[in-house]
């Protein structure tokens, strides 16, 4: 039984400081580094990639739309060719970063509004999975666990793409089985007990929505957003609770693909 635990981090730049990447990093097995675009910069990311590689974590990218104000969380009307080169661009940022240090880049992961529309845009979708599958193939692609993230799954799929699902222990679902806006009460979940407890029941393969509805999820990777003010707790109360589960958290392997592991519910 094994899970990946990742987080959405690297998100500091210039003298703002967002979460705490020196206590989180311990607690995860992968991370999605900001690029420059919605969070980050060189400094930051250079950084970054220093503390991943020494806790021994697979780095992932986390491009976005360029929208530092509304931290890539605000809709953009980019075409798909826009979409195509700024997650080029932001790419060969981390891979040059990667190289300097002889790491290699585990996955690829939208970041906010963007991660939205590729899940809901199949013109968009198409953009960023070629943007990944033309500059990085042998990284694997991270998309929505359950039926809202179906059609970015094909899409990346067909594109030969491994494909690792995602589920977000400290954000609440609809019944369309996306995340909830979070203009919604209840939208973010701030209490590490509360988060571990759904992060338990996301390796069991499922969640239950807003509306106290089941949902089922085949679940590779859990999410924590890394400006999320209880992260560390949120982090460590999900250890202890999968440990106790009997859940082995551990960095997905590029390359790695279902059936080369098996059935997904049967890993965890």
């Amino acid at each position: 039984m094994q899970m990946d635990l990742n987080a959405d981090a690297g998100e500091s730049f210039g003298n703002w400081t967002a979460g705490n990447d020196q206590q989180l990093f311990p607690e995860l097995t992968s991370v999605n580094l900001a690029l420059g675009f919605h969070a980050g910069d060189p400094v930051i990311l250079q950084a970054a990639v220093a503390l991943a590689q020494s806790c021994g974590l697979g780095i992932g990218a986390h491009p976005g739309y360029p929208d530092l104000q509304g931290f890539g969380r605000r809709a953009m009307s980019l075409s798909p060719d826009e979409i195509y080169a700024a997650t080029v661009y932001q790419l060969g940022a981390l891979g040059a970063f990667l190289q300097l240090v002889g790491a290699p880049l585990q996955h690829v992961k939208a970041h906010g509004a963007l991660y939205m529309r590729i899940h809901e845009d199949p013109v968009a979708g198409e953009a960023f999975c070629r943007a990944v599958r033309e500059l990085v193939p042998q990284a694997g692609m991270v998309t929505l666990a359950g039926p809202a993230g179906e059609a970015l799954t094909r899409q990346a799929q067909a594109q030969e793409l491994t494909v690792w699902r995602e589920a977000f222990p400290e954000r609440a679902y609809i019944e369309s089985g996306q995340l909830a806006p979070r203009s919604l009460p209840g939208s973010s979940i701030h209490d590490p007990e509360e988060a571990a407890r759904r992060a338990a029941e996301m390796a069991r393969g499922q969640v239950t929505t807003l509306e106290g509805r089941q949902l089922g999820l085949q679940v590779d990777t859990l999410c924590i957003h890394g400006d999320n003010p209880r992260a560390v707790e949120i982090a460590r109360a999900i250890r202890a609770r999968l440990a106790e589960d009997g859940v082995t958290l551990t960095a997905l392997a590029a390359g790695e693909t279902e059936s080369d592991a098996g059935p997904l519910l049967a890993r965890h």
